[in-house]
């Protein structure tokens, strides 16, 4: 166990750039160690293989030659805009992010001194006001992309021009980078613009709002950092005006700015930029304490989980818009579910569940993460999924002109949220109150917790997801009395945290506890194991879930599910691939055995299910290992008759 050091260097730390004021807390990113078998080389991988890779392309596709060229323009010199998005700058903001975090678990001084030298190269992009959006610096007349529309003067067209967008990555990133370095260079440049967006869109007679969120999570995050309050009026002004025709005329449900958001009862329009905004209005709920903003987001919560969810946890059913679909909208093949949607819901699942603390936001929180984001990376960290269906027919090339994962996309949004998202992990395995402290995920990690005047160093050592049993050694410095609440996922239990679908076969066995090797009695509380004791060192729990093959059932009202079975096995949702089937494929499955076993050789070792059916074999692999065997068909949801 390391020695847990108290960060004093640091102005503040991660957790209370993204925790304040929630009544459940967080544990800062620094204090959480992951030794674990299943995500650690995955976020290794990050850092050795995706970043360099990443920053590879930026440097092939003018990401960083257009800060260089804004810098000759704002000298005099014409030039010309490389890339085709109005926020390519925003993918060297998230890959810079996604490195800073990484330099905790690996500190590399190479790489750090290889940020130092971008956020240079991006320091010489930004307008002597502040203003930083390369592309209309070089020729607002011609951005890159065509439908954004010219845009002489700044901020002439909100709803595409992607500026303030952009500003909201940079604020993410820079905060990021602050937190895991202790250096202001790249912060100077997210305050020095945030004070010009204050000065623009604070005015009284400005009710302008983003087209694309997220500058109001990146502002409350300087708030958080500087104490500066006008970044959180901003944040929340820019929420209070989206969808209210007071001054303004509304953009329409594709901007979530067809209503004001306290009247929103569904999630609608681009799917990204829904989950940012509610994130968003969770973070100004949680503030405020007003229960009109808590109230809102529960509504809309309710609503994406009970009516618009994919059972994988993806978000998003219509390719068109990259948006929402209808109640019940959840077709397989033409499914969007965009990875950064689900990169965005995991954010705001957080957030709501340290504002109400109710289990179900993290078990969604557990399925996005396994099932949603995960699958949108390849296996060796250089292919990626921008949308991921349920279902490939091997003929619609639904991965933005492809028909399995690609290395890389004009709009390479997904690819970088990935590196930017998955270095954070390890803050989302624990949370804290001034009673309980929360394992939530299950994760091979050792970790300092600070729980009141004290620090209890607690650890896991588990196989998960491979299987359900849990070691947590529990080690205060002294001798502390608190709460270990254990999340109990639903997957171990027969009930399914949505509307949406139903575990059609019950549990056999019962979740095991252990405390000190002998067996207790399980306390459950609001779908947590809670164990209220005076904890001393050397204290040892095992828990152990029951990892069974789960049927899967969909509401009535989902067209494409009708007369088809979902598998899961513990927190993994399973498919069919072609090339573990091309006989059995396009059949219906009428099995009575279906059955885990490991394959240490097979996608880099998972937990295949096997079906037997007379004399044939249906085989299911995890949902996130599909299509790293070339192209080919595959189905979440089977036609069957399962017994």
């Amino acid at each position: 166990m390391r020695k847990f050091i108290l960060s004093t260097i640091f102005l503040f730390s991660y957790a209370y750039i993204f925790s304040q004021t929630y009544p459940i807390q967080k544990i800062d990113l620094r204090n959480v160690h992951l030794t674990d078998s299943f995500w650690l080389p995955k976020i290794r991988q990050i850092q050795r293989v995706t970043i360099p890779v990443a920053f590879d392309r930026c440097e092939k596709e003018g990401r960083f030659e257009n800060f260089i060229v804004a810098e000759r323009v704002m000298k005099g010199d014409s030039g010309v805009v490389r890339g085709k998005m109005p926020f390519d700058d925003t993918d060297l903001y998230k890959i810079i992010e996604g490195a800073s975090l990484s330099l905790i678990s690996a500190p590399d001084a190479q790489l750090e001194a290889q940020l130092d030298s971008y956020i240079a190269i991006i320091a010489r992009g930004q307008e002597s006001d502040g203003y930083l959006t390369t592309w209309r610096t070089i020729n607002p007349s011609d951005p890159p992309a065509k439908w954004v529309g010219k845009c002489e003067k700044r901020w002439d067209n909100l709803a595409m021009s992607h500026e303030l967008y952009n500003a909201g990555h940079l604020y993410e990133a820079a905060a990021a980078h602050y937190y895991a370095t202790g250096k202001r260079n790249f912060l100077d440049i997210a305050i020095k613009n945030a004070d010009l967006i204050v000065e623009v869109f604070g005015a009284e007679d400005n009710y302008e709002v983003p087209g694309h969120e997220i500058i109001e999570t990146g502002l409350i995050k300087l708030y958080r950092i500087t104490g500066n309050k006008s970044y959180f009026t901003l944040a929340r002004k820019f929420i209070d005006l989206r969808g209210s025709d007071v001054h303004r005329e509304p953009r329409g449900a594709y901007w979530q700015d067809d209503k004001p958001i306290v009247l929103q009862d569904e999630v609608v329009g681009h799917a990204v930029r829904a989950v940012y905004l509610y994130a968003g209005v969770t973070d100004v709920a949680a503030i405020t304490g007003d229960t009109t903003y808590s109230n809102t987001v529960e509504r809309l919560w309710n609503n994406m989980v009970d009516r618009k969810m994919y059972v994988t946890g993806g978000l998003g059913a219509r390719h068109q818009g990259e948006a929402f679909g209808n109640n019940y909208e959840l077709p397989n093949l033409t499914a969007y579910n965009e990875t950064c949607a689900a990169i965005g819901g995991v954010m705001w699942a957080d957030r709501m569940f340290r504002l109400f603390g109710e289990v179900n936001y993290v078990n969604h929180l557990e399925r996005m993460l396994y099932n949603a984001v995960l699958p949108g990376i390849s296996l060796d960290g250089t292919c990626f999924f921008y949308p991921n269906p349920l279902e490939s027919d091997g003929v619609y090339a639904f991965n933005q002109g492809h028909l399995t994962r690609a290395g890389w996309f004009d709009c390479s949004c997904c690819p970088t949220n990935l590196i930017r998202f998955l270095p954070s992990l390890p803050d989302l395995i624990y949370n804290s109150d001034q009673q309980n402290i929360y394992v939530n995920l299950f994760i091979g990690n050792e970790a300092e917790i600070p729980f009141g005047e004290e620090i209890v160093h607690v650890s896991q050592q588990t196989s998960y997801p491979l299987d359900g049993t849990i070691s947590i050694s529990v080690d205060p410095v002294n001798k502390t009395s608190f709460s270990l609440m254990i999340r109990v996922p639903d997957w171990a239990t027969n009930t399914f945290p949505s509307e949406l679908y139903a575990y059609e076969n019950r549990i056999s066995s019962p979740v095991k506890l252990l405390l000190n090797g002998k067996e207790i009695a399980l306390n459950a509380s609001n779908g947590y194991i809670k164990i209220d004791r005076q904890w001393e060192k050397g204290d040892e729990v095992e828990v152990t879930f029951p990892s069974e093959v789960r049927k899967i059932i969909a509401n009535p009202f989902i067209e494409d599910d009708k007369g088809k079975t979902a598998i899961q096995y513990g927190a993994l949702v399973y498919c069919m691939e072609e090339q573990d089937n091309p006989q059995v494929f396009n059949k219906s499955l009428n099995a009575t055995d279906l059955n885990a076993r490991y394959n240490p050789a097979k996608l880099g070792g998972i937990n295949e299910i096997v079906a037997k059916e007379g004399n044939r074999l249906w085989n299911f692999i995890p949902y996130y290992t599909w299509s790293n065997r070339g192209e080919g068909k595959m189905k979440v949801w089977v036609k069957s008759k399962i017994q």
